[in-house]
């Protein structure tokens, strides 16, 4: 019997596939695939998390109401204008949902974060990938690529998997050329590292209008990928369309608590990001030292530019072969490259010395 058929577009999405984490044989495996934090989990989160295993009968807040507040008090934003999500994920399918679909166009960078393309196919949505200019966004070109069908524009900056970063005029430029009806929006995963003055992630330009939006995680620097925490920061109206269409409780419990105490933590982002900071300089410099090209970062990753595929596979084997996993970076048409999480110092100077010895033993065209 033939099988029911789905829409056209979504035949056309390969699924996506997250950072590895087991090696067949390996008894320690070191995992810097997923731009984890660094540090794990803060304790206060781990403790407030516990804590709701007797509670885990009771169904949660459905508007994560003392979440957000917390989030609001932390950024010093309106918690009215914040909207929780099982990761960001969530709702940046949920925007391309709402404001895209059949016969419209999503534009994005090149290299930007993959779930745009997977979350835009799967509206059905046509995904227009602008070309970059040294692994960078190009406001001009994204621009230029908005026709009268574009509806959503979206920008990772600090973007996965480049580490490439905006300043916040270049992001004011890019609004500014972008039609009234257009959505930008601004995924901001990865803002709690960037450290430059010149940075904004998105907040002036969502208090200045109706038409940008922010999101961000707690699966980076708060230590919390494993319960899918995110939220985002919007205008009233598209908030309002966000309540409308997520689920009525997006957000469990424990999720919450973790969240809560997070962001709570006594210098637990100052100490990540200092660790980040000084580690990411150090593999950075460690590798160009040894003739990798390593492209400048703002994330608490780098990406490392092997020059052909066969030597970056080369690479991710001797890597392998001393339990470091990191990224391959075939699915984001960067077949030569390899996306290496700042693990710990220990973790670091694995990397180091791996990738040294592989290139002291690996023939020039391996």
């Amino acid at each position: 019997m033939p099988a029911p058929l789905p829409r056209p577009s979504i035949l056309s999405i390969e699924p996506y596939v997250g950072g590895e984490s087991k090696i067949p044989g390996v008894n320690r495996i070191v995992k810097l695939s997923s731009n984890e934090g660094a540090f794990g989990v803060p304790p206060g989160a781990q403790a407030a998390y516990a804590k709701l295993a007797t509670e885990l009968h009771r169904y949660p807040d459905g508007g994560a109401t003392a979440l957000r507040e917390a989030i609001g008090a932390r950024f010093g934003l309106d918690p009215a204008r914040i909207v929780c999500g099982n990761g960001s994920d969530e709702l940046i399918g949920a925007l391309i949902m709402s404001y895209g679909g059949e016969g419209t166009e999503l534009v994005m960078s090149a290299h930007g974060f993959v779930m745009y393309d997977i979350a835009g196919r799967y509206a059905g949505s046509q995904v227009i990938k602008v070309p970059e200019k040294n692994f960078t966004a190009d406001v001009d070109a994204m621009l230029a690529a908005v026709g009268p069908r574009t509806k959503l524009v979206f920008l990772a900056n600090p973007n996965n998997p480049t580490g490439a970063f905006l300043p916040a005029a270049e992001v004011a430029r890019l609004r500014a050329g972008l039609r009234e009806d257009v959505l930008l929006v601004l995924d901001a995963a990865y803002a709690e590292y960037v450290t430059r003055p010149d940075y904004d992630p998105g907040t002036g330009l969502i208090e200045a209008g109706t038409n940008t939006v922010m999101t961000r995680t707690f699966s980076k620097v708060f230590g919390l990928g494993g319960i899918r925490l995110g939220w985002c920061y919007a205008p009233a109206p598209v908030v309002d369309i966000l309540n409308r269409v997520r689920g009525p409780f997006n957000v469990n419990a424990p999720a919450m608590a973790a969240g809560i105490a997070a962001l709570a933590e006594p210098g637990w982002v100052e100490k990540s990001v200092a660790h980040n900071d000084e580690w990411r300089a150090k593999v950075s410099d460690g590798l160009r030292t040894a003739g990798i090209t390593v492209h400048p970062s703002e994330g608490n990753f780098i990406l490392a530019d092997f020059g052909t595929p066969a030597r970056a596979k080369a690479a991710d084997a001797a890597l392998k072969a001393r339990g470091l996993i990191v990224r391959a970076m075939g699915s984001y048409s960067l077949p030569h490259c390899l996306r290496i999480t700042i693990g710990t110092a220990e973790e670091c100077g694995m990397v180091l010395d791996a990738l040294t010895g592989f290139l002291r033993s690996a023939p020039a065209d391996a």
